[in-house]
């Protein structure tokens, strides 16, 4: 009897064995783990993990690669996910890989996506970390949206407001159904078209000028082109200069001369000072004067006297004859 227990124990306790094992392994399966494949692991750092847990599928460019093994809150920004990978990914994900948080359908589970980055980078090695991508969750997506739909109806209401001037605008409508308007506006149109080819015509005379100028053509191009008439301008430039350094020279020459004279005349000294401030000079001057002006006067009636004189009569009348007969 107690042989018989003991076999039924020993059976008890290998059919439990084997039940626990098989759960295991069910559990084990049903969280995507590699009981039996090599797998190696990356990390990445989140802010907001939105609800991604232990287990979730992870997929590298839509290819299942592995699972989430283990999630750490650091601090109160920073959320550390440990990644289990199949090593059969080891030669593809490179360290500067790109993950994201998706979701499996469109209310499945949290997955997390790996994605290549475009440019070349060293292959990533257990335990590397790799740079994660900020993903806006439903919220900030409502948020967003009810924000955009706030500034859609400002816009729409402004818009309705601007048409409802628009047709209550007599003005406006008086414009748009005047048919003189095409008329000036071709008019304008053909206006600045001349004006255009004017412009044009100038800026090819312009040009044209210019073009002469750079040949040595015209009275300019030979200025700036002829080497001799350079020359002799230069020559002409110098002399003007001499002759004005010359001229600058005869000036100082008057000056010292009129301040000697000024000088003189302030010191008493020379002729010009007794003429123009000596008094007593200048009476004898003009005594002098008056004397030979009356001896003119008195010469003058001695003249008269011989002319009418018997001696001088026929002199003077000789000499009468003679000057008219030089004159015809």
């Amino acid at each position: 009897m107690a042989k018989r227990l003991m076999e039924n124990s020993k059976l008890g306790i290998f059919v439990l064995s084997g039940l626990l094992f098989l759960v295991l392994l069910l559990y084990m399966i049903g969280r995507n783990q590699s009981m039996f494949g090599s797998t190696y692991t990356l990390k990445v750092e989140f802010e907001n993990i939105q609800g991604l847990t232990v287990g979730n599928n992870i997929r590298v460019s839509g290819i299942e690669a592995g699972t989430v093994k283990k999630i750490i809150i650091l601090n109160d920004t920073t959320i550390d996910v440990t990644m289990l990978i199949d090593k059969k990914m080891k030669n593809i994900i490179r360290k500067n890989a790109i993950v994201s948080i998706g979701t499996e359908g469109l209310v499945g589970n949290k997955v997390l996506n790996i994605v290549p980055n475009r440019q070349p980078a060293e292959l990533a090695e257990d335990g590397d970390y790799l740079v994660s991508k900020k993903i806006m969750d439903a919220s900030e997506m409502m948020e967003t949206l009810s924000k955009t739909n706030a500034d859609v109806a400002i816009i729409a209401s402004e818009l309705k407001y601007t048409i409802q001037r628009i047709n209550s605008s007599s003005a406006l409508w008086k414009l748009l159904n005047d048919t003189t308007i095409p008329k000036q506006l071709r008019q304008s149109v053909t206006n600045i078209r001349a004006a255009t080819g004017k412009a044009n015509e100038m800026a090819n005379n312009l040009n044209a000028i210019i073009t002469d100028v750079k040949n040595g053509k015209g009275s300019a191009g030979a200025i700036l082109t002829d080497t001799a008439l350079a020359y002799n301008l230069n020559e002409a430039v110098l002399k003007i200069h001499a002759v004005g350094v010359q001229a600058d020279s005869l000036a100082r020459e008057i000056n010292k001369m009129v301040a000697g004279i000024e000088t003189d005349i302030n010191s008493g000294k020379g002729t010009l000072n007794m003429l123009l401030k000596d008094t007593a000079t200048a009476a004898k001057l003009n005594k002098s004067l008056d004397n030979i002006q009356k001896g003119t006067d008195g010469f003058n009636q001695n003249m008269e006297a011989l002319k009418h004189s018997t001696l001088f009569r026929g002199y003077f009348r000789k000499q009468e004859k003679k000057n008219a007969a030089g004159k015809n």
